[in-house]
């Protein structure tokens, strides 16, 4: 039989502490810390399995495991009995934490998946532009000294530093918009200087 942490006589009279989860969840909500470990022991490994099921990654289950049963201990108060039996309002809760990190992961990943093709196409036109620059060296030079001195830098910081557009912005303290157009306008000033289509 489960005992609280406090101390109790060992006597046959003295009146049994239920023990349901629902009873525990009671205790809980009222800061019984005793409740809630024998809560946890009961509800942990039906949250894991539901987590486990709903996520493919073990290690992310687990996290979400942790995370409901520590919800549970800071809003155990918000559980109404009437609704349903504290077991199915912990599942409740546990499904829709790992509904929740699966469509996290899912934004996560188009986002990284978006975030890939537009640096491969800007990677792209990066490695076309470099080729036209290093058509002739000498020729390409003297027509980026040519150019306006914000676009002749935007340019030799992306070009011959190796910088990102990004650092590039952060270089200078301008917005990634308009280091974007310098280079660009700056490049199609020297593919016309240079005759180059």
């Amino acid at each position: 039989m489960y005992q609280s942490g406090r101390d109790q006589p060992d006597d046959a009279s003295a009146p049994a502490v239920p023990t349901t989860p629902d009873a525990l969840l009671a205790r809980t909500a009222g800061g019984d810390e005793g409740a809630f470990e024998a809560l946890y022991d009961a509800a942990a490994p039906m949250v894991y399995g539901l987590a486990r099921r709903v996520l493919a990654d073990a290690a992310q289950a687990e996290e979400v495991a942790q995370e409901v049963l520590v919800e549970v201990w800071q809003t155990a108060a918000r559980y109404d009995p009437a609704r349903g039996a504290a077991l199915s309002w912990i599942a409740a809760i546990a499904h829709r934490r790992a509904v929740d990190r699966v469509r996290a992961s899912q934004a996560s990943r188009t986002r990284d998946l978006r975030e890939g093709i537009l640096g491969f196409q800007e990677a792209q036109d990066d490695v076309e532009d470099l080729a036209v620059l290093h058509a002739d060296g000498q020729r390409a030079r003297q027509a980026l000294l040519e150019l306006p001195e914000a676009q002749r830098e935007a340019i030799a910081l992306a070009y011959y530093d190796g910088l990102t557009h990004q650092e590039v912005s952060e270089r200078l303290g301008v917005p990634l918009g308009t280091v974007k157009t310098r280079i660009r306008d700056g490049l199609t000033k020297l593919r016309n200087r240079m005759g180059v289509a």
